[in-house]
C-alpha cells in the first residue's frame, strides 16, 4: 500500500502534493523530483492555509481526499485523465459533476491583457468559474517572487489550482483573494474623471483647456499627458521617439511650474511612458544613469532596457525616473506594447515593470498607483488597469461591460477604458453620449482618444444636446464619489469588486447569466447600459434587463419595478437604466473636488423596506486606512418604524468636516409631515414634495457629526403610486407616430383596466417595439 503523510493541510502522495486550501479549493503540484514549490508567485502569495477538514485514505494505489464539497482521487504519478479527478458532491446538474485532469471546462471568463486594436469581442484568459461549477487556473509557468525580484520555476512541473464553488461566486472569489492577496484602495482623486488624449499640447495651451472645462462647469481630477510630453522628433540612428524621459521645452518651456499650475487646478498629474527603447545620450539625466550602470558617458551608448536586470530597472528609477516624479508627476503610465519576452524565459517585461514601478511608487509615503495593462492573475494587487486602444465603434462599446464585469472572476476590479474609443471607427453623436454613460458607470472614467483632428473628446466640439446629455454625466460621475469611494474600501475589506456580474448573486436563475452588459455596480446599484442605437420613431433605444427577486426603483426617473423577470426597458439619450433595490442609501454630493471628503452631502433614500448604508471616508491618500484609521456614518432606513437615521460619526473625526449639510431625498412616498431631531432638541429644516418624481425633500444645514439625527414621519406614511396617465402622454407625445394613432392609444389604455388594456393594445397590431414600450410603463408599479 503507498505511503502519504499529511503535515497541516497538505497531503504528500508519491509524486504529487495536494494542499487542501478550502474546503473547495486544491492545490495539485506534481514533481518527479518530489521538490515542490513554497515561493510566492504571481498569483498566489499566501502559503499559510486556515485549518481545514478533510479524510484521506488509500485504495487501490490511489488516494481520496474528501472534505464538504469534493472528494480527489490521484495515482501520484504525472497528472493524467485517468490518475487526477475531482467529483463535486453538490452538483448543479442533475448529473455526475466530475472533472479529469485535460478537461475542457465551459469557462465564464476572465479577463485579457489588452483592448488594443480591437473592434468588438476578444477572447478573454479563464477566470475561476464556469457553468459547470469548477475551474481550473494552471499557475505552472508563472514567475516566482523574491527579496529581490523575480526567479523562475524549474521545468516539468506543474502546479494548478482547483476552484470548485459551484454558483457560490462571493466566497470563491474570497478565497481567492485569500491566496493571492487583497485589492490595495486606490487614491479617491482616481474615482474622478481623466482627461487624456494622444495629441501634441504646448503648457499653455493644455493649461487653458483644463479652464475651459472649469469654466464649463465639467469637473475633471486626473490630467493625463500622453507622449508628447518629451522629446520626439529625434535622429532615426538613435531608435524612435515612441520612448523618451526629457521634456519637450519648446512646448513646456517650464515644466515644473506647468505641473504645479495643474495641481493648484486640484489635478493629479499621470505621463506616458513607453520604455522598450532605453535611454538614449541626449536625454537629460543620461549620464546619471550611465555613470551609476559602469558606463562612460562619452560613449554615447544606448543603455537598453532590461526587464529582467533589476539593477537596471531599479538605477533607471532612482536616476531618470524619481527626478520626474518631484518636478510633481503623482503617478506613470506605463504603455508597455512590445510583447512579453525578455532575456529570462517566462519572464514578461510589462510584469517586472508593474512590479517595480508599484513598489517604487508604494515607498513615497502616499497611496501606491500604478496605471498599465493587465500581467495575469495576481494583478489586482497592482491597480489600476490600462485596456489599451479600442476602435471607436458600437461593437466596442457593446463588449466593454461584459469585460469589465468578467474582470471579477479573476479578481481584477479596476480597469480603465478608453471612454468614446481611441481611433479609426467613425463619428456618432448617440455612440459618444452612450459610452459616456458606460464611463461613468466603471471602475475608472478615462476619456481618451487619438491625435486625429476629428476624434477629441471635449463635450463641446459636440452640438448642444449632445454637450449638454455628456457634461450632465462627467458632473454625475463627481457627485457619485461618495458612494464610489466607500465601494473602493468594500473592495479592499470585504473583496467585493466594485462591477460584478449578475449572476453572482443569482446564480440559480439562468436568467441572470444572459444579461452579459448588465453588472452591479457597488453593493446598491444595477447598471444596464444601453449599447445600440435608438430606434426610429421612437426616439428611444431598448436593452434586456434582467431584474432580480425585489422591487426596484429607477435612479433617473424614480419609476418603480417589480422584480423577478426580465423585461425590454426604453430609454431617450439623457438616461438609461440604473435599478436600485428598495430601501437602499446611495451618497451623493455636488462638491465637483474628487480628492476632498466633502462639507454636504445628499442622501437618496428608496423607500418602502428598511436598509442602511456605511459611509466609509479617510485621509483619501495614504496606506493608513490599512490600521483603520478612518470614520464611517451609519445611514439606517427604517421603514417599519417610520424613521431614517444618521449616526454619528465613528472614527477619526479630524477626517472630515466638523459639520456638515444634508440633503435628503425620500424617493417613492407621498407628501408627509415630518419632525427632526437630535439626541436633545428639535431641528428646523426645510423641505418640500416634488410631485412629479413622488419625491420627499428635506434639507438640513450645518449639522454636527457628533450628533445623532432621527428623521420621523408621520404614522400613516405610504409608498406613492405614480400618474399611469401622465407618463403615458409623455411618452405618446414625443414618438413619431400617426396622431390618430396617439390619440387611439391613448384612448384604449386611459378608459379600461390594465390587464384590459394590454388586450386593446394587442388588438391595435402596434409596430413591436412601441407595444413593449407602452407595456413597460403599464407593468412597472
Amino acid at each position: 500500500m503507498p505511503e502519504y503523510k499529511v503535515n497541516g493541510n497538505i497531503v504528500n502522495f508519491k509524486n504529487v502534493r495536494l494542499s487542501i486550501i478550502t474546503d473547495r479549493l486544491i492545490r495539485f503540484e506534481y514533481s518527479k523530483d518530489k521538490k515542490f514549490v513554497d515561493d510566492q508567485s504571481l498569483m498566489v502569495v499566501n502559503r499559510n492555509y486556515h485549518e481545514c477538514e478533510f479524510n484521506v485514505e488509500v485504495r487501490d494505489k490511489f488516494i481520496y481526499i474528501s472534505t464538504a464539497y469534493l472528494v480527489v482521487e490521484c495515482n501520484g504519478e504525472e497528472f493524467s485523465s485517468f490518475g487526477l479527478s475531482v467529483q463535486l458532491k453538490h452538483s448543479l446538474k442533475s448529473t455526475l459533476c466530475l472533472w479529469r485532469y485535460g478537461d475542457k471546462v465551459d469557462n465564464l471568463g476572465g479577463t485579457a491583457r489588452t483592448l488594443d486594436t480591437i473592434n468588438g469581442e476578444c477572447e478573454l484568459e479563464d477566470g475561476i468559474f464556469s457553468k459547470s461549477g469548477y475551474a481550473i487556473i494552471d499557475d505552472s509557468f508563472s514567475m516566482l517572487l523574491n527579496e529581490n525580484f523575480v526567479k523562475s520555476r524549474e521545468k516539468g512541473k506543474k502546479d494548478l489550482y482547483f476552484f470548485g464553488y459551484g454558483i457560490d461566486f462571493v466566497q470563491g472569489l474570497k478565497d481567492y483573494y485569500y491566496i493571492s492577496g487583497k485589492t490595495p484602495m486606490i487614491p479617491r482623486y482616481a474615482l474622478g474623471n481623466w482627461w487624456s488624449r494622444y495629441y501634441k499640447y504646448t503648457s499653455e495651451n493644455y493649461l487653458s483647456l483644463m479652464d475651459e472645462f472649469k469654466i464649463n462647469d465639467i469637473p475633471l481630477s486626473v490630467s493625463v499627458i500622453d507622449m508628447d510630453w518629451h522629446l520626439v522628433d529625434i535622429d532615426p540612428k538613435l531608435g524612435t521617439g515612441w520612448t523618451g524621459y526629457t521634456w519637450n521645452k519648446e512646448f513646456f518651456p517650464n515644466p515644473k511650474e506647468f505641473l504645479e499650475d495643474l495641481h493648484k487646478r486640484g489635478l493629479k498629474v499621470t505621463l506616458n511612458d513607453h520604455p522598450a527603447d532605453g535611454i538614449r545620450a541626449y536625454e537629460d539625466n543620461y549620464n546619471r544613469l550611465a555613470e551609476s550602470m559602469g558606463i562612460d558617458p562619452k560613449t554615447s551608448q544606448t543603455i537598453l532596457f532590461d526587464a529582467s536586470n533589476i539593477d537596471f530597472l531599479n538605477k533607471f528609477q532612482d536616476n531618470i525616473l524619481e527626478p520626474l516624479e518631484r518636478d510633481g508627476i503623482d503617478f506613470w503610465w506605463i504603455d508597455w506594447q512590445q510583447g512579453s519576452a525578455s532575456k529570462v524565459e517566462g519572464l514578461d517585461p510589462l510584469i517586472a515593470l508593474n512590479l517595480t514601478r508599484f513598489n517604487s511608487s508604494r515607498n513615497k509615503g502616499v497611496r501606491p498607483l500604478i496605471f498599465s495593462r493587465y500581467s495575469g492573475p495576481g494583478s489586482h494587487r497592482l491597480p489600476l488597469g490600462f485596456s489599451g486602444d479600442t476602435v471607436i465603434s458600437w461593437e466596442s462599446l457593446a463588449f466593454q461591460p461584459k469585460f469589465t464585469a468578467c474582470a471579477s472572476n479573476i479578481g481584477y476590479g479596476w480597469w480603465s477604458h478608453d471612454i468614446g474609443g481611441h481611433m479609426h471607427g467613425y463619428k456618432d453623436n448617440e455612440l459618444e453620449i452612450r459610452w459616456y454613460q458606460v464611463g461613468v458607470f466603471s471602475p475608472i472614467n478615462r476619456l481618451h482618444s487619438s491625435n486625429s483632428l476629428f476624434t477629441s473628446k471635449e463635450p463641446w466640439r459636440y452640438e448642444r444636446e449632445t454637450n449638454r446629455i455628456m457634461s450632465e454625466f462627467l458632473r454625475l460621475r463627481h457627485k457619485l464619489i461618495p458612494y464610489l469611494y466607500t465601494m473602493n474600501y468594500l473592495s479592499y475589506k470585504k473583496d467585493i469588486p466594485l462591477v460584478r456580474p449578475m449572476y453572482y448573486y443569482n446564480g440559480n436563475d439562468e436568467r441572470s447569466f444572459e444579461v452579459e452588459t448588465q453588472y452591479y455596480f457597488g453593493s446598491s446599484m444595477i447598471v444596464a447600459p444601453i449599447v445600440s442605437k435608438s430606434i426610429p420613431n421612437l426616439l428611444m433605444s431598448k436593452v434586456k434587463v434582467y431584474l432580480p427577486k425585489g422591487n426596484y426603483y429607477d435612479f433617473f426617473n424614480s419609476r418603480l419595478y417589480r422584480g423577478d423577470r426580465v423585461i425590454n426597458m426604453f430609454r431617450t439619450l439623457d438616461e438609461l437604466p440604473i435599478l436600485i433595490r428598495e430601501g437602499e442609501i446611495i451618497p451623493l454630493t455636488n462638491e465637483g473636488r474628487a480628492e476632498k471628503n466633502p462639507d454636504e452631502l445628499i442622501l437618496n433614500i428608496y423607500m418602502g423596506v428598511n436598509g442602511r448604508f456605511n459611509l466609509y471616508e479617510d485621509d483619501n491618500i495614504s496606506d493608513s486606512y490599512k490600521d483603520n484609521i478612518c470614520c464611517r456614518t451609519l445611514f439606517e432606513n427604517n421603514w417599519d418604524k417610520k424613521e431614517f437615521v444618521i449616526n454619528k460619526v465613528i472614527g477619526d473625526l479630524s477626517l472630515i468636516p466638523k459639520e456638515r449639510s444634508y440633503r435628503l431625498v425620500f424617493v417613492g412616498i407621498e407628501n408627509s409631515i415630518v419632525s427632526v431631531t437630535n439626541d436633545k432638541n428639535n431641528i428646523k429644516y426645510c423641505g418640500y414634495y416634488d410631485e412629479n418624481k413622488k419625491e420627499l425633500i428635506v434639507l438640513l444645514n450645518n449639522i454636527s457629526t457628533c450628533d445623532r439625527i432621527c428623521i420621523n414621519f408621520n404614522s400613516d406614511i405610504s409608498l406613492s403610486t405614480r400618474d399611469l396617465n401622465n407618463d403615458l402622454f409623455e411618452l405618446l407625445d414625443q414618438v413619431e407616430i400617426e396622431i390618430d394613432l396617439k390619440d387611439l392609444i391613448y384612448k384604449t389604455i386611459t378608459t379600461t383596466t390594465i390587464e384590459n388594456a394590454i388586450c386593446g393594445l394587442i388588438s391595435l397590431d402596434l409596430d413591436k417595439n412601441l407595444f413593449e414600450c407602452i407595456c413597460e410603463l403599464l407593468l412597472a408599479n
